[in-house]
């Protein structure tokens, strides 16, 4: 049966599933209906909100160097341990929006961890925020069983916030863990939030 996360919480996927190898991770989210100002026929619909997960590769805390952030315009990542499944533009329909594979036992050992983020793509020119969000989640399924190990509602208000933390995937001990952040952030893109880890 599937863990349910809280903030703050932390997991072994590891102990979960000793065989565990190849994980996908699933995130999605659904847009709040927004209605334009003002009806009328030549009133301008709202554009949807595209979010755009990525997951960046750290050595002790950092990234070192482009490469190692995998998201739509670099799908795979070098050591092919980490592969972003395509990009999904509106977040519209059941089930996870984005995924992304990471095969465990191919993730070089210079890199203890993956922090898992999700942007607002062009937030600011679009006057969009994770506010107008809803039912967003990150969930971890093994690719050889099918099952879900374990997922994790993202359930504040993220009212203002342009960026997330989902969660970091780590190394530990041997083990692989998981811990669930929610942590919603300003950063206008992807380049402010690497940044941030530079």
């Amino acid at each position: 049966m599937s863990i349910s996360l809280q903030k703050g919480q932390k997991i072994s996927l590891t102990k979960e599933s000793s065989a565990l190898n190849k994980v996908i991770i699933g995130l999605g989210w659904d847009q709040i209906e927004q209605k334009a100002a003002g009806f009328s026929f030549f009133s301008k619909k709202p554009a949807n909100i595209d979010c755009d997960a990525s997951a960046l590769l750290l050595q002790g805390g950092e990234i070192k160097d482009k490469s190692d952030v995998v998201y739509f315009g670099n799908l795979k990542h070098k050591s092919k341990s980490v592969e972003h499944m395509g990009d999904n533009l509106t977040g519209a329909g059941e089930g996870d929006d984005e995924q992304i594979l990471v095969e465990l036992s191919k993730v070089p050992e210079i890199y203890d961890k993956i922090v898992l983020v999700v942007n607002i793509y062009k937030a600011l020119d679009r006057n969009q925020h994770f506010g107008m969000i809803k039912n967003a989640f990150i969930r971890f399924v093994d690719v050889n069983t099918k099952k879900e190990l374990c997922k994790y509602n993202l359930t504040d208000d993220y009212s203002g916030k342009t960026a997330m933390i989902f969660g970091e995937l780590y190394r530990h001990n041997g083990e692989w863990k998981f811990s669930a952040i929610g942590q919603g952030t300003n950063d206008p893109g992807l380049s402010e939030i690497i940044k941030s880890y530079s």
